[in-house]
């Protein structure tokens, strides 16, 4: 795929864009068969993304002037780039820049600087969903500008019919994350449906959920489908977040247990729950590994779906001695998954699959199956 961002070097974050996209996933799917060199394991076919107009997300830092803003890239040192014409997002997203770019203006939100940590606005995060109706927040330094966006929120309202979740959000530290822990509701909803398959999931502006729409049903299917052979009595969803796997497998457990430390992901997980009329799923907000360890009651069955870092050996060392037969492990990281199951070595892999969450980078989703031998 051509970009013409990343030929001029406004961007590298798709490293493997000049590597032909066939080749792209072939190379994954060797490097995930390395890693995972497991006896007996059956690899399905990989399951590829569409090249472009994927994501789902945008995380647009903002640059320029008050008067002239861009989205994009801000880095320390160098010049601004924006990316608004980044081919990867959704055409849903694209469109809505030029409003953005103008709400900027008319709010007077001042472009953060990290160099001299002057100024407001530090990002606006976009999220899309299947219907079209989308998430903005915007990231300050401060509740200098909340006033104005305040002021002039119904204006883009009805503008942007679509535009269903609006917020602030302020970082006042100067550091490497993208958002802070207070949010500031703007009139609307306070949450955006994702429609994924059949099941409805509620994404609050703080909750996290995947870049790839498509992917993700994808991933939630396959689970799915192993869970319905597995047909356990009693499944737990670790790091669960929004619901996900847990809503998407409730038909083929007799009980479910989620658990995900966001109060937030879990809130919107029962909202699921309500509007599909599942009864036999169970959130709580608690520490996932946290709540593996000190469990007594075992469930035949558990999912887990870590951050990057994996689950770590004090959980791997708790599914070891736990006595559930079956274990589905769903990973962004190869490298973790790879060490958590050396740490895990009762259970014997069954299937696999690569799931290309992330085309034209280094990065990728593995699903794998794995039963406890005897």
């Amino acid at each position: 795929m051509h970009c013409a961002l990343f030929e001029a070097g406004h961007c590298r974050s798709c490293t493997d864009l000049r590597v032909p996209y066939v080749a792209q996933l072939q190379a994954k799917q060797q490097r995930a068969m390395d890693q995972l060199a497991l006896p007996a394991l059956r690899w399905l076919p990989a399951l590829a993304s569409a090249e472009a107009g994927f994501r789902n997300k945008a995380k647009m830092a903002i640059g320029g002037t008050v008067d002239t803003p861009l989205l994009g890239l801000v880095p320390l040192q160098g010049e601004p780039a924006d990316l608004s014409e980044c081919a990867l997002y959704l055409p849903a997203i694209r469109d809505v820049f030029p409003l953005l770019r103008e709400f900027i203006q008319t709010a007077r939100i001042t472009p953060y600087d990290p160099a001299t940590r002057r100024g407001e606005g530090k990002f606006a995060l976009l999220t899309c969903a299947p219907s079209g109706e989308m998430m903005l927040r915007w990231v300050l330094r401060s509740t200098e500008a909340v006033s104005r966006i305040q002021k002039h929120a119904a204006a883009l309202q009805a503008r942007w019919p679509s535009l269903r979740v609006h917020s602030v959000n302020l970082l006042p530290e100067a550091k490497a994350v993208v958002e802070g822990d207070t949010e500031i509701l703007l009139p609307g909803d306070e949450a955006l449906c994702m429609q994924v398959n059949e099941v409805p999931l509620f994404l609050r502006p703080q909750s996290f959920f995947q870049t790839h729409t498509t992917i993700a049903a994808q991933l939630y299917a396959q689970a799915r489908q192993w869970i319905a052979q597995i047909q356990p009595q009693h499944l737990w969803d670790l790091f669960c977040g929004v619901g996900g796997f847990a809503l998407h497998c409730a038909a083929h457990a007799k009980r479910v247990t989620g658990i995900e430390i966001s109060a937030e992901a879990i809130a919107s997980a029962q909202r699921s729950c309500t509007a599909l009329g599942i009864h036999n799923v169970s959130f709580q907000a608690l520490d996932a590994s946290a709540f593996g360890r000190a469990s007594a009651d075992a469930p035949d069955a558990i999912l887990v779906n870590p951050p990057r870092r994996g689950i770590g050996n004090a959980l791997c060392d708790h599914i070891q001695h736990s006595g559930a037969r079956d274990l589905i492990y769903s990973s962004c990281n190869i490298d973790t998954l790879a060490a958590d199951l050396r740490h895990m070595p009762a259970y014997r892999a069954v299937e696999a699959r690569l799931l290309d969450m992330f085309p034209h980078t280094a990065h990728f989703e593995t699903l794998i199956w794995l039963r406890r031998d005897g």
